[in-house]
């Protein structure tokens, strides 16, 4: 973990933004202290490196800090619920993952209304996720994990985060759409479950690229496809589970920043304006990319129409798998 978090202290520290243009109408003499970006998730993770790339790049052109503030359980309810009731002064920052506000409030009732609680201002990053089982699994390829598990239904072992986890929607889509059934098995963070990938207490994951490709090298694991639409730009030659015989699969995990409702649209702008600058720097993107984030950054309104076609999406899928909280 120290070298993890020695690496993103680096990553952030090697990153310059630009001079920042004159501030929208309306925002002048913002920001006046410092700003707090909460993150619902502990330090290391893809997530959390994107927020302190961004609160580093912002530092050579703002008069004062963004605070990265990690506050990780809950399902991100709690922090939702922290930044709907904020103050609505630009002050306060949520790094918003796509379940927060998408999934979770399908899953039961969440402490804040997707849509009326919140203020889009821009997306992030889309996050790249991998399909792998430990070497042990006699399966090389998509269609020979389906064979297998429908040959033994509920033989094999899939972790996730939790019900409702990236790694938890993304697998029940896969077992609604091929027809198979694997045991779930969560856990409490992507970390205790990779403990138990590792030596094959589980054998099936959907995880992030970033803490996966190591030990795909190392012969530790089998990468058998990505889980997006298309292939990704540095996995050229790994095909997706669409592509693999799974048709009308895709899963898409975005992280983007929101603050809380009402918050004046010249802050929106000149926030929207300055974090699009910082990640789109070609360094920033040719530091990131390796590590399984694409850098994708738009308007307020892009985000929000997003935020309403995942919920409707997810939603449909949770509803036709039978999902519910645990």
């Amino acid at each position: 973990m120290f070298a993890w978090l020695l690496a993103i202290t680096m990553i952030a520290a090697a990153l310059f933004a630009e001079p920042a243009r004159a501030a929208p109408a309306g925002a002048d003499g913002y920001p006046a202290r410092p700003v707090r970006f909460i993150v619902g998730l502990p330090p290391g993770g893809s997530p959390d490196l994107i927020a302190r790339t961004v609160a580093s790049g912002l530092a050579g052109a703002w008069p004062h800090n963004i605070v990265v503030d990690n506050r990780p359980g809950g399902g991100r309810n709690l922090v939702g619920e922290t930044v709907a009731r904020s103050a609505p002064d630009g002050y306060t920052w949520l790094l918003t993952n796509d379940n927060m506000l998408t999934v979770n409030p399908h899953l039961g009732k969440t402490p804040f209304d997707p849509f009326r609680d919140f203020t889009p201002v821009t997306l992030l990053a889309r996050l790249q996720f991998l399909l792998v089982v430990h070497p042990a699994v006699p399966a090389q390829s998509v269609p020979e994990l389906v064979a297998l598990a429908k040959a033994k239904p509920g033989s094999l072992n899939y972790g996730t985060s939790g019900n409702g986890s990236a790694q938890h929607l993304g697998t029940m889509l896969l077992q609604h759409l091929a027809g198979i059934e694997m045991t779930h098995v969560p856990y409490k963070g992507a970390g205790p479950a990779l403990a138990d990938l590792l030596p094959g207490r589980i054998q099936v994951w959907i995880g992030a690229a970033n803490s996966l490709l190591p030990h795909v090298r190392e012969g530790r694991l089998r990468l058998l496809a990505g889980v997006g639409p298309q292939r990704y730009p540095t996995l050229p030659d790994v095909p997706t589970i669409a592509e693999s015989g799974v048709p009308g699969y895709r899963h898409e995990v975005w992280v983007a920043l929101t603050m809380p409702a009402k918050v004046a649209p010249a802050i929106v702008a000149r926030v929207n304006a300055d974090v699009a600058r910082v990640l789109n720097a070609p360094e920033v993107k040719a530091r990131l990319a390796p590590l399984g984030i694409e850098v994708e950054t738009g308007s307020p309104q892009a985000l929000a129409q997003l935020i309403r076609d995942d919920y409707a999406r997810w939603g449909k899928v949770i509803k036709a798998a039978g999902i519910r909280a645990e």
